[in-house]
């Protein structure tokens, strides 16, 4: 079986190292294209179904890639996106957005479920509500020659956890917007030398996620929706050592006088 290839260079035995051994990364190879493949629900049996020719061994061995065999998610996630910033972005800054995303799995056994708005089919005057997980979902945008927009490929997620949930397992609970600023550090951990710019909706547009921004030397730079009433300030002075300490330095010019003083610049942009 002859390995699916990006511009002549075979892909997935770049992930070998991930796999603890070659019979797992054999299987996890096998699932992987058959993934590509297969229309409809992608069950492991329906993966086997697809490319029943070219299976080995038992059919159990395959189940037990997803549940019991060793390998690291995110040793693998971490070798894709060196592939992809490689080959796609050799230099200047790296584009990236970051959303989360539900998928629904109302069984009662279902490990990590909770009931969560649907975005989609919500409105303002009326809240969807579906159960499963919810991903938080950080992507590098990338320009391929067949379309005219680009492509966001998933690189990194994580598991948003309700809060009730997190309770009953005695854990502090993360929201959305500190999942991705995890995500954006282990970003910038893998790739010291690179910047990144970062777009996000106003879930994201948040003061931890600002101040995580120039934490960065400058390497992560912050784009989001804005209320243009939003007061500004300075960050705090250092604390002097007597009295409270200040938790907001001088006040700055809101959004909308900002954008009333600019100057005014055409641009054409892609819709």
């Amino acid at each position: 079986m002859s390995s699916v290839a990006i511009e002549g260079l075979p892909v997935f035995p770049l992930f070998e190292s991930a796999f603890a051994t070659a019979a797992t990364f054999a299987r996890a190879t096998l699932l992987g294209v058959a993934a590509i493949l297969t229309t409809g629900r992608r069950t492991v049996t329906n993966l086997l179904r697809t490319v029943a020719d070219l299976t080995e061994g038992d059919p159990s061995s395959y189940h037990r890639v997803l549940s019991l065999a060793q390998w690291s998610g995110l040793a693998l996630a971490a070798l894709l996106t060196r592939f992809i910033v490689r080959h796609f972005w050799p230099e200047g800054r790296v584009r990236l957005v970051g959303d989360d995303t539900v998928t629904e799995h109302p069984g009662r056994q279902v490990h990590g479920k909770a009931r969560h708005r649907d975005a989609v089919r919500s409105s303002h005057r009326y809240t969807a509500w579906r159960w499963g997980h919810k991903w938080v979902v950080l992507a590098i945008l990338v320009q391929f020659p067949f379309a005219s927009r680009p492509w966001a490929l998933p690189v990194l997620v994580a598991l948003y956890r309700s809060p009730q949930d997190n309770q009953k397992r005695r854990r502090p609970h993360q929201t959305p917007g500190q999942l991705l600023q995890l995500l954006l550090r282990l970003l910038l951990r893998w790739f010291p030398d690179r910047q990144f710019v970062f777009a996000g909706d106003s879930t994201y547009g948040s003061h931890a996620m600002a101040l995580l921004a120039p934490r960065s030397q400058g390497r992560l730079h912050l784009v989001s929706k804005f209320p243009a009433n939003a007061n500004l300030y300075e960050p705090p002075p250092p604390y002097a050592g007597h009295g409270r300490p200040r938790v907001k330095g001088r006040k700055l010019p809101g959004p909308r006088e900002v954008v009333a003083k600019a100057e005014r610049t055409r641009l054409n942009v892609a819709w």
